[in-house]
């Protein structure tokens, strides 16, 4: 019998009395800035098709915004890599 009352956790206990444990703050948080980046997204995809441009003219638009954004994390990863020091042992 003891070694059960010592294998309990607080949520058992918690929900033999019909409660359960505080949600943090990150637990809502997450899932809606997840849902939420994808409505971005879609709504981004959508504002590109329908834009009063040419098929060939988005293209090399969307190729050139691309091109500068994988410069720029490129640009970012250098930069962080080269300030970090090696730690002492």
């Amino acid at each position: 019998m003891w070694s059960k009352l010592k294998d309990l956790e607080g949520d058992d206990v918690l929900s033999w009395v019909g409660l359960q444990s505080r949600r943090t703050t990150l637990d809502t948080l997450l899932p809606s800035l997840g849902i939420f980046s994808v409505g971005l997204l879609v709504g981004a995809g959508v504002g590109l098709l329908l834009a009063p441009k040419s098929g060939q003219q988005l293209r090399e638009d969307l190729r050139s915004r691309i091109q500068g954004a994988t410069e720029d994390v490129q640009a970012t990863l250098s930069s962080v890599t080269s300030e970090r020091t090696p730690r002492a042992v």
